[in-house]
């Protein structure tokens, strides 16, 4: 009884270390927390506190990393990126008038290294070839772009 009393320590390693191992195979991210409690009692016990207090600290430890860490870790774990799929994507790119442009005459724009047809979407403006214009909206197989404002002029 002696040498685990001198040694608390190594029996709470070899308790993060199972815990730890365990995760691998369950991957909820409870186990690991637990692990992380049991190596603060650890810590605990290296520091030669007794073990009522090696329990606490481990305790206080593994619940604090379940309440508070766990859950902005499954929520990064489940946040994945953005999907854009389809014509949403095109939305908020840039493209070159290569046809005459009016609220009347439907023209052509160069989206995406493709030919689209293109429409104001202000029906009043009028937009040249050459213009660089935004895409705001795309409807069926019409994109309807509003001409980007440069800066500079004189």
């Amino acid at each position: 009884m002696d040498w685990l009393s001198e040694n608390a320590w190594a029996a709470w390693l070899g308790l993060a270390a199972v815990l730890g191992a365990a995760e691998l195979v369950s991957l909820d991210l409870v186990l690991i927390m637990l692990a992380v409690g049991a190596l603060a009692g650890g810590l605990t016990a290296a520091l030669g506190a007794a073990v009522v207090a090696q329990v606490l600290v481990a305790g206080i430890a593994s619940i604090a990393m379940l309440a508070l860490v766990r859950p902005s870790l499954i929520a990064k774990l489940h946040q994945g990126p953005e999907l854009r799929l389809g014509h949403s994507k095109l939305i908020g790119q840039r493209a070159v008038v290569t046809r005459r442009i009016t609220g009347l005459e439907v023209g052509q724009v160069q989206l995406a290294g493709e030919t689209w047809s293109a429409a104001p979407y202000d029906e009043h403006v009028t937009i040249e070839p050459g213009t660089t214009v935004e895409v705001f909206e795309i409807r069926g197989a019409t994109a309807y772009v509003h001409p980007v404002p440069e800066l500079g002029g004189d």
